[in-house]
């Protein structure tokens, strides 16, 4: 098949790379407009652009999808399907009915639970066992269309949302291949709505860890938001990133949430609302990620200090 391609990030470009290197043509890829990126806001081209570049693939940044110009160029390359991967904007109709064969958007979630941009993160912070990718139709409302396969996949008891993001961008690419395959078989279903649940984007804000809230909680807030905006705290007025913890089995302590009531070579014993959490690796604002232990020397942390 004719496919083109629309994605942004690494994890979209595992999936274009499998395309490249299956039977199927990509005659284009469609990715974001160049935007400035790190500390020195230098412009630079997305995974995808790099990628269709690498491989004398045309590449289309158009800065609305439905600009005239760039519709007349996806009709004139007379595409079978179109394949989304982490795009990041939506397309709206006059882009949508041009293919044949429609769109497909893979998604990592188990639609229709956690619609929309951060499912990995969301799944992790809200203790969820277990998760996996779907492949959908698109249609006119973000993550709502039938479902053509999914795949499940189990969240480990320590996963973060890099671990688990890297398993998805190692599963998602065949699992994409496979249901091109056999997509004249396939039979869409759709969604259950009394099952819709959401994945809102991130804000840096969702990361200040509550203290008083359950010890497994906190260990997931940490866990599901590596690697942004990451959780944190705050220590003596500077910030301070939880990179790494876990929960402490036992009786909690007799302390205000937040309060340091241990402190070892493992790491710095925190109380939270009905136990304790153990932080291992912390980044404080202005300063080098380091193990909890080195942090504790180096800035004189005691029992009875408070985190907020």
């Amino acid at each position: 098949m004719n496919i083109i391609f629309f994605g942004s990030d690494d994890f979209a470009e595992a999936h274009l790379q499998a395309l490249i290197g299956s039977h199927h043509n990509v005659p284009a890829c469609v990715t974001q407009p160049d935007r400035p990126k790190g500390r020195g806001m230098k412009v630079a081209d997305s995974p995808i652009k790099e990628c269709a570049l690498k491989h004398k693939i045309p590449v289309l940044q158009p800065a609305s999808l439905n600009d005239p110009a760039f519709i007349k160029s996806l009709k004139d390359l007379k595409s079978d399907i179109f394949v989304v991967v982490a795009y990041g904007k939506f397309l709206p109709p006059a882009v949508l009915n041009i293919p044949p064969c429609g769109a497909l958007n893979v998604h990592a979630s188990l639609l229709p639970k956690y619609r929309g941009a951060a499912p990995i993160n969301w799944a992790i912070i809200n203790g969820e066992r277990g998760t996996g990718l779907s492949i959908i139709k698109i249609n006119e409302e973000i993550d709502a269309g039938d479902i053509l396969a999914q795949m499940n996949m189990k969240i480990e008891k320590d996963e973060t949302a890099v671990t688990l993001r890297a398993k998805m961008i190692k599963e998602g690419p065949p699992f994409l291949l496979r249901t091109l395959s056999h997509l004249s078989s396939c039979h869409p279903r759709a969604q259950d709505r009394k099952g819709v649940t959401f994945a809102p984007k991130l804000t840096k804000e969702a990361g200040h860890i509550p203290w008083g809230k359950q010890a497994r909680e906190i260990s997931n807030l940490i866990r599901g938001l590596l690697p942004w905006p990451g959780a944190y705290t705050f220590y003596r007025g500077r910030l301070l990133k939880i990179l790494k913890a876990r929960v402490l089995d036992g009786d909690p302590a007799k302390a205000e949430p937040g309060t340091v009531c241990e402190i070892g070579k493992k790491g710095i014993v925190v109380s939270a609302g009905d136990g304790r959490v153990l932080v291992q690796k912390v980044h404080l604002q202005d300063a080098k990620p380091m193990d909890a232990y080195q942090f504790v020397i180096g800035h004189k942390i005691e029992v009875g200090c408070q985190f907020e």
